[in-house]
């Protein structure tokens, strides 16, 4: 594909995402007594319930979902600015600043979303009807949404307080995260992407680090998922950062699907595992720097590069990043990015191998990848999520952490 052809405009969510609907569960009646009394006669949809029934959750991961539920409850479907206080900066999210607050008529802790909008009434609208979505949205692994309200030229979208914080600022505390706390977090994003998709016919569309979320429990959750078309279009310019995660198809402004974000898992998890961006394909000197001896061991015999670098790539790879074009260019036109053999698992190589096909059609789907041996082996593996995350953010451990499954 000649440079060219390139198209950077995000294609709404309605014009790219096709799929079948989802039929809804045969049993509407909230009558499992597995769903807690207090939840039941709340303001939830049948429909909500009987999603929640469908869910096999085990007693303690049931059990938090459910006391997410009654928090929401308390907090009520009217939130309000002056009701927020601020208790410190998070981070920096697409388009906006994300901040810790409490909730200060019931004491909640919560994440406060902050973006600054300026549309017309009826676009402003139209996004507020769409963010309802998320209160339908229940899933031990979707980040619970409290509220939003539209204030100032401000959109505040509040959330579940996630006190692990994401997995870009995770990164920033150790230089990768080991193979197998990948692997568990990876299964939970796959649920979290088949939840969205089955249920409520969402693909994500934002894929990367900054959006997969972490705390004490263990727990991993996925968050700013492309549930408005109307926001994400509003909020196009402010893009950049999220089109380096983006895949071929979607940069080249054609139809895309669910698999654009099993392309953006993919490059998210050779980051995760490296420890760097990987395109441009690390060199040498970077690869043995992150991994010393590891890798110097067995390079150059047994470590396979990457990819092989174009010229235009070349001498990049050591810590200097390409302008964006030539980033979005390397990505539709390159070979893409692979782990190195040698460093990781086969079983974790072939994944990503997975993922990372640059025709669609090419790419491993949701159902395939939930049951390949890599994550399969996850589920049977008995990994201290909770203990690594407190350890690595010195998070004080929680009471009631996740038991590993």
């Amino acid at each position: 594909m000649s440079k060219n052809k390139l198209n950077l405009t995000l294609p709404s969510i309605a014009a790219n995402v096709n799929g079948p609907d989802a039929t809804s569960p045969p049993n509407k009646t909230p009558s499992d007594p597995a769903v807690h009394a207090s939840v039941v006669s709340g303001a939830y949809s049948e429909d909500v319930i009987a999603k929640m029934q469908q869910m096999q959750l085990d007693d303690t991961t049931r059990r938090r979902l459910e006391s997410f539920l009654e928090q929401k409850q308390r907090v009520g479907g009217l939130l309000q600015a002056e009701d927020l206080e601020k208790l410190g900066e998070l981070g920096a999210g697409n388009g906006g600043v994300v901040i810790k607050v409490r909730h200060k008529p019931t004491g909640i802790i919560m994440a406060r979303k902050l973006i600054h909008l300026e549309v017309k009434p009826a676009i402003k609208n139209q996004i507020m009807r769409e963010l309802e979505v998320l209160n339908q949205c229940f899933s031990p692994q979707i980040v619970g949404f409290f509220g939003s309200f539209y204030s100032d030229g401000e959109l505040s979208i509040a959330m579940e307080y996630m006190d692990g914080g994401s997995l870009d600022l995770v990164l920033k505390q150790i230089d990768r995260i080991p193979e197998k706390i990948l692997a568990k977090i990876t299964s939970e994003v796959l649920k979290g992407l088949s939840y969205l998709r089955e249920l409520h016919q969402i693909i994500h569309r934002d894929v990367k680090p900054s959006n997969i979320l972490i705390n004490s429990h263990g727990e991993i959750k996925l968050c700013d998922f492309g549930v408005s078309g109307q926001l994400i279009d509003s909020m196009a310019n402010s893009f950049v950062g999220t089109r380096s995660y983006m895949s071929p198809e979607r940069l080249q402004g054609i139809h895309y699907s669910v698999q654009s974000d099993i392309w953006s898992l993919g490059l998210s998890l050779v980051e995760m595992a490296l420890g760097l961006y990987p395109i441009p394909p690390p060199d040498y000197a970077s690869l043995a720097q992150k991994f010393g001896a590891q890798f110097t061991e067995i390079a150059p015999h047994r470590v396979a590069s990457p990819i092989t670098k174009s010229p235009k790539s070349a001498g990049v790879g050591n810590g200097r990043q390409l302008a964006i074009f030539d980033l979005l260019e390397h990505i539709v036109n390159e070979p893409p990015p692979r782990l190195p053999q040698g460093l990781f698992s086969d079983e974790f190589v072939a994944f990503v191998d997975s993922c990372l096909k640059k025709n669609p059609d090419e790419r491993a789907d949701l159902k395939s990848l939930i049951v390949h041996p890599w994550i399969v082996q996850a589920e049977q593996d008995n990994v201290d999520i909770a203990g690594w995350i407190c350890k690595t953010m010195n998070l004080t451990p929680t009471s009631a952490t996740l038991k590993p499954k």
